[in-house]
């Protein structure tokens, strides 16, 4: 009998410390299971998942462009998802690495797949907001989301490659990157690309434009939404309702969602756009939506997360802004205690949106 390619544990992965073999990690997901800690539990779900002979497992997506569902991913492909991240980040066997994401989303489960593929030395802690503060060590390659960079600033010296995914960089965190020792790229992907499928980089070298990952190629659909097709990590095509600048067929610019667009008295506004503009101004988290209005269909508002304060100043500061538009100004500004997340720590829009309607 084949033995499957999943099965192929790399001579040279380790687990917090240990070297594993595929009969390794089963006791070791049996006693994550049995005795871990919730984050552990899940890990523990995954491995014994991952070592059965079953070809494929399922995934709940991240829920923060419509409701968490349920998918079937292939292992073989999700073993070529590893490869191509390996090889474009060139990560090389023995190679120090940190789980500090869920496992119950497809960032984390792939961050444990790369460390059993490549052979990684993969050490895990509690996905909080300050993942570096539990072990004192130095690693080479570390995914995180923004909210997890944000927190992690003063100690991200001790990280060589950084990949940050789930929600877009915004610019402030962009330049607070700058100038630092660590490599740090943003990703674009999702649950059904089994992760990222392209990359750009924000420090030390920023550069304006994605760039797809080996074996991955794309195109946009009548609409402008980006069309990735993927043949190594996904069977068909995927039709995105992401909207894009293409430069080439593996380079692209990310514009924002076609279905957070906001149509306000005939004018199409972009969210991410708009948004972009507004960070200088607004340090606490913050996003801008349409609620329904009987005279502009919708109408553009600003959600901040915290407690209130005067917010005429603020959209006077806004007006003033050179890069905005007049209808790009928000015509009301609205304040959440705390924002809805989603289970990978993206702001959950809809549900926060709820809280003030």
């Amino acid at each position: 009998m084949e033995i499957p390619i999943w099965h192929n544990i790399h001579p040279d992965f380790k687990f917090n410390g240990f070297s594993c073999n595929l009969e390794d990690l089963s006791e070791i997901g049996y006693r994550l299971v049995k005795e871990g800690d919730a984050h552990e539990t899940v890990i523990g779900e995954f491995l014994l998942d991952w070592i059965s002979n079953k070809p494929t497992l399922e995934v709940l997506t991240s829920g923060s462009t419509g409701k968490p569902k349920r998918i079937e991913l292939n292992k073989q492909h999700m073993v070529n998802s590893a490869l191509a991240t390996g090889a474009y980040f060139q990560l090389e066997p023995r190679q120090s690495a940190l789980l500090c994401l869920p496992c119950s989303g497809i960032a984390g489960k792939m961050m444990l797949v790369r460390a059993m593929v490549i052979g990684l030395h993969l050490d895990e802690v509690e996905p909080t907001s300050i993942p570096l503060s539990y072990r004192q060590k130095s690693y080479d390659f570390v995914a995180m989301v923004p909210l997890q960079v944000e927190q992690t600033l003063q100690e991200l010296d001790r990280v060589g490659t950084l990949i940050i995914g789930g929600a877009p960089v915004n610019e402030r965190l962009r330049t607070k990157l700058q100038g630092g020792s660590t490599k740090v790229y943003e990703t674009y992907g999702m649950t059904e690309t089994i992760t990222h499928i392209a990359a750009k980089e924000i420090a030390p070298e920023p550069t304006t434009y994605f760039e797809v990952l080996p074996h991955v190629t794309l195109t946009t659909d009548p609409r402008g939404c980006l069309v990735i097709d993927a043949p190594n990590v996904v069977e068909q095509k995927i039709i995105t309702n992401d909207l894009v600048e293409l430069v080439s067929e593996t380079r692209f610019k990310w514009l924002g969602r076609l279905d957070s667009v906001i149509n306000s008295g005939g004018i199409k506004l972009m969210p991410e756009t708009i948004e972009s503009k507004l960070e200088p101004l607004i340090n606490s988290r913050f996003f801008v939506t349409g609620i329904k209005d009987e005279v502009l269909g919708e109408k553009l508002v600003l959600i901040i997360e915290g407690g209130p304060f005067p917010k005429e100043e603020l959209l006077q500061e806004i007006k003033s802004l050179e890069t905005i538009s007049k209808y790009e100004v928000p015509k009301d500004v609205y304040f959440v205690k705390t924002f809805v997340e989603t289970a990978t720590q993206k702001i959950h829009r809809d549900e926060t949106l709820k809280l003030i309607l």
